[in-house]
């Protein structure tokens, strides 16, 4: 069980809580927060003050005022208004990360929400409710206002989820949990849509699979500099001292440990320097491990920020409007993250094709090359992917189009960014599957009692799930192996 209150959620405990549907407690000095937050709006509206979002209308139409007796309906009408999402929906692990985010959010008591809405956000947590969120419809600021509305549907029985694998329309989530539609109080509808956590979620998960997929790729680069007989002196650490930036360094001390014993390693005389794709891993992927530490810290704080407006502030009794909503941090990290990664890829594919024209291995590492083809074509699959990588690494974020009549004149495009990334890490994923395939295959050419013993003993776990290619054979099926080894991270991580 692990304790929400708005502040100190962790990324592992995040991780914990979306993909291993580990259960939330409400701390009760943020519900004691919430309910002072809560009672100076109820205050406000009793004393008909004019405040942005509680009792005048949304965007351009902040200049109309809504009388009273229709504060509720307005609520309402804005998660029916603002639920134009478009798209397949979004992944489970991405919907369950916005409700965990935009649940921690509402605890930090600056959205004015009841403790109703609260304890709802955490049994669909607790429960595991899959919200049924389209993936595309926000433009990054003024929150993710479309997909958010899409989640937020469900708590007055509107919209659809999964509960059990199975697709249930809002009202019936509700009877599932045994709990009745709610009717919206004053800014509530606005504090549930008024945020940055489907960025956040698309952006988080695709930052977990990225960290998993920098540590594989270090693995598979010391099996690859076993592969290729490669030298190590480009992972002496007075090399890397004299250059000390933190992601280089780690990454060069994990390629020490991996190869600690080899005696396939230093034993080439016809070229003193490796191509750049064995010498320059620790520079290569050691700045995608600084990027991807910057993006870290910065989705830490983001977890634990409160992203709607106006914000309330009962310590004083005041109630401002401002722009947390706006995603132009999460955009420009995402961007950085889908480089990141992209690279990681490049790198990968470089490395994959090396292995194929090693001079010394069998021409596409498959004996009686030319009757065979042999691992000759996975790397166009991975050359493809590259290419897509390319396109979707060009950022969303430099451009911006108005909204709302002009009124929301900026827009971050955050949401574009981190759905890209996410599929950045895709194709990442799938390209190095092939380069685990690679390695593999071209190691079999080799001694491997000459393998330093963690290469070796990975080695060994990789032989008995991708047999090796002796002649051609429907290699989707290999690679497909070599994803869900990638998947379940059998021996790789390092980090």
């Amino acid at each position: 069980m692990i304790e929400l209150d708005g502040h100190s959620l962790t990324l592992e405990a995040a991780a914990k809580i979306v993909f291993g549907c580990e259960k939330v407690s409400l701390a009760s000095s943020a519900l004691e927060r919430v309910r002072a937050a809560r009672a100076l709006v109820e205050q406000i509206v009793s004393k008909n003050q004019r405040v942005y979002g509680i009792n005048t209308g949304f965007g351009k139409l902040s200049t109309e005022a809504i009388p009273s007796e229709k504060l509720s309906l307005l609520q309402e009408n804005l998660l029916k208004s603002h639920a134009v999402g478009v798209g397949e929906p979004l992944p489970d692990e991405v919907a369950r990360a916005a409700l965990l985010f935009r649940l921690n959010s509402l605890l930090q008591g600056r959205s004015g929400v009841r403790v109703e809405v609260i304890e709802y956000l955490k049994e669909f947590v607790n429960r595991s409710v899959v919200p049924i969120i389209p993936s595309k419809g926000s433009v990054g600021s003024s929150g993710d206002l479309a997909p958010l509305a899409h989640l937020a549907l469900l708590l007055i029985g509107e919209g659809h989820a999964k509960l059990s694998e199975t697709i249930l329309s809002g009202r019936e989530v509700l009877r599932e949990l045994g709990l009745e539609p709610l009717r919206l109080a004053p800014k509530e509808g606005l504090a549930l849509v008024n945020g940055t956590q489907i960025t956040l979620a698309l952006g988080f998960v695709a930052l977990v699979r990225a960290q998993k997929l920098l540590a594989q790729a270090q693995a598979i680069g010391a099996l690859a500099v076993e592969a290729l007989r490669g030298h190590t002196d480009a992972f002496d650490e007075r090399l890397h001292r004299a250059r000390p930036h933190s992601g280089q360094l780690r990454v060069a001390q994990a390629l020490r440990d991996w190869l600690h014993g080899s005696q396939l390693v230093n034993g080439r005389t016809d070229d003193v320097q490796d191509n750049y794709t064995l010498r320059c891993i620790p520079q290569v992927l050691g700045a995608s491990l600084d990027a991807l530490d910057f993006v870290a810290q910065t989705f830490q704080i983001e977890m634990n920020s409160a992203t709607d407006n106006p914000l309330v502030f009962a310590e004083s009794g005041e109630v401002l409007s401002g722009g947390n909503f706006h995603g132009q941090i999460l955009a420009f990290c995402c961007e950085l993250l889908g480089q990141a990664v992209a690279e990681i890829g490049n790198f990968s594919e470089r490395q994959i094709a090396l292995l194929l024209e090693a001079p010394d291995l069998p021409k596409f590492l498959v004996q009686e090359s030319g009757l065979n083809s042999g691992l000759m074509v996975p790397q166009y699959t991975a050359a493809a992917l590259v290419a897509e990588n390319k396109v979707l690494a060009h950022p969303a974020s430099v451009d911006s189009i108005p909204t709302s009549g002009g009124k929301e004149d900026h827009n971050s495009m955050a949401t574009t960014s981190a759905y890209k990334a996410l599929r950045i890490v895709e194709n990442v994923e799938i390209i190095l599957a092939i380069a685990l395939l690679t390695v593999r295959q071209a190691l079999r050419f080799r001694d491997p009692s000459l393998l330093a013993p963690r290469t070796r003993a990975l080695y060994e776990r990789l032989s008995r799930q991708i047999p090796p290619l002796d002649k051609d054979r429907l290699l989707q099926y290999d690679i497909q192996r070599a994803i869900r080894i990638l998947k379940e991270d059998q021996g790789l991580n390092v980090i």
